[in-house]
């Protein structure tokens, strides 16, 4: 890759097939989250009916992308009994649903024969990867990008292993 990192944005407006996301921690600790995840702690959820309360940048983002034909995709990997953070996302997906996103949920105890990457990514017209690397608590703390064809057939195999194994999110139900 050269110096010039591209922005998020910038991978997945240049995407022509396929933008897939695999997320596999069960809880997060992201700056622009917290604000939502402590409303949401304390009783706020978002009103399906009032899109333009939680209507956002990212969901304009994905809206877009999608309507170019973009398959759009995002697979979790999630402990059952599900932690408290991943209710918080799940609560809140119908919005990732509504701007085009496909989003699927996979209990861990359904993934162990699955051959994982070791940290989340997303993977761009299958040849492009973005790592994104978490601390033990859940803070993000950067991005590594790879297009080494090996590094590309782990994670588009082990991405689409859990798609096919997934539960559609409104078919994922947590008690």
């Amino acid at each position: 890759m050269s110096s010039n990192v591209p922005t998020f944005t910038e991978l997945i407006a240049g995407c022509t097939r396929s933008a897939i996301h695999l997320e596999m921690r069960d809880s997060y600790a992201v700056d622009d989250e917290a604000e939502g995840f402590e409303a949401w702690r304390n009783g706020f959820r978002h009103d399906p009916a009032d899109r333009a309360s939680w209507w956002r940048p990212w969901l304009d983002l994905i809206q877009e992308t999608t309507s170019h034909g973009v398959a759009v995709r995002r697979a979790r990997i999630v402990s059952e009994p599900v932690t408290e953070y991943i209710r918080f996302e799940h609560s809140g997906t119908f919005t990732n649903v509504a701007a085009g996103e496909h989003v699927r949920w996979l209990p861990r105890r359904r993934a162990s024969d699955i051959a994982l990457p070791g940290n989340d990514f997303w993977l761009f017209d299958d040849r492009l990867i973005r790592w994104n690397h978490f601390t033990g608590d859940g803070a993000w703390v950067g991005e590594e990008f790879s297009e080494d064809p090996a590094a590309v057939k782990l994670c588009a195999d082990a991405f689409e292993s859990v798609w096919e194994r997934a539960i559609p999110h409104e078919d994922y139900k947590i008690s």
